[in-house]
């Protein structure tokens, strides 16, 4: 097991690039050190759990202790003439993960390129885009309670997953630990995802392929969002809210222009970078903090804003949504 460090800069773990100190700081490679770790600490609460630091903002210096989990590897685990089933150690970085399938030729992950962080953050946030979501190829997951300190499996039911949320993200928070997910990837002859208009349209007379895929939703990410090596960043700092059919009837007779796509049991969801465009906030920055000049979803450090002043910022945002639209904003961003 690696030492444990005191008041320790995680700026390097972050990709906020937020300049936060842990009380105590280690990583952790293997399960038996995980296990080991958290026998001899049982009962501290105040552990956190950091992977790729994608999806994270740490609002201000964190007392506890932080633990980095670096768990590594990948193994099919079974194998037909239509699907595999992968089992992915929570460590792996996700998009290297998408490569690899990519390469191998399995297919239905193909449309989450270069989402950032690492495999063990998928099952929490129910990762999607353009059409896809981790649920849909998602057969289980090995994690670790960290009441019992016994490994346990849940199935895809027993994950209650939702729009970008999972039990782990909501009744079960910080109860247990990814240790590994199972997915199940498709064989030659694949089917693919082209519902987003804007995926569709660069297949006209473009060959359909896993590759091809992946490589067209990596120029349209990379168009969006800034790379966070260069510029502080999570990704969309914000959830598309979901309204009810009532609601957005409403909306759409003082907003005719207003943009939305049917969601399940009736509910419409609308995008919430046109609801942040439309109060103004396009380009807008205070300080080092500001929204992204090609993607209003998502909140950038410019500089050396700390965690405070992006929070402060993002709720801002919030309040102008909530008293424009009536509207409320949820974060997709973890903040602690």
């Amino acid at each position: 097991m690696n030492k444990v460090l005191s008041n320790f800069s995680i700026k390097d773990y972050n990709t906020f690039n937020i300049d936060v100190k842990s009380n105590k700081f280690i990583s952790i490679n293997t399960e038996d050190q995980l296990i080991n770790y958290l026998t001899k600490n049982k009962g501290q609460e105040d552990i956190f759990f950091l992977g790729g630091g994608s999806n994270v903002l740490f609002s201000k210096d964190y007392n506890g202790t932080i633990v980095h989990l670096s768990l590594k590897g990948k193994e099919i685990i079974e194998e037909s003439d239509d699907n595999i089933i992968v089992e992915v150690c929570s460590g792996e970085n996700w998009h290297e993960f998408v490569m690899w399938s990519i390469e191998n030729n399995y297919g239905g992950i193909e449309n989450l390129s270069l989402i950032p962080g690492n495999v063990g953050a998928a099952p929490i946030q129910n990762i999607g885009a353009y059409g896809v979501e981790l649920k849909d190829v998602f057969d289980s997951c090995r994690v670790l309670s960290r009441e019992s300190n016994e490994i346990e499996h849940f199935n895809k039911d027993r994950c209650e997953f939702n729009y970008r949320s999972s039990i782990f993200k909501s009744k079960e928070k910080n109860k247990y630990v990814i240790l590994s997910i199972r997915l199940k990837l498709s064989k030659e002859p694949h089917s693919f995802n082209l519902t987003y208009d804007t995926l569709k349209e660069r297949f006209n007379s473009k060959e359909i392929n896993l590759y091809n895929i992946s490589e067209e939703i990596i120029k349209i990410r990379k168009s969006k969002l800034p790379d966070p090596k260069k510029i502080g960043n999570c990704g969309s700092f914000f959830k598309n809210p979901i309204i009810e059919s009532k609601k957005l009837e409403k909306l759409l007779q003082k907003y005719p222009k207003l943009p939305y796509h049917k969601s399940e049991n009736g509910f419409y969801k609308i995008p919430a970078a046109w609801l942040i465009e439309k109060i103004g906030f396009k380009n807008k920055s205070l300080g080092d903090v500001g929204v992204y000049t090609h993607q209003p979803l998502v909140i950038v450090n410019n500089g050396n804003a700390s965690g405070s002043d992006i929070l402060k910022f993002a709720n801002s945002i919030k309040s102008s949504v909530r008293e424009v639209f009536n509207i409320k904003l949820e974060e997709e961003v973890n903040i602690i």
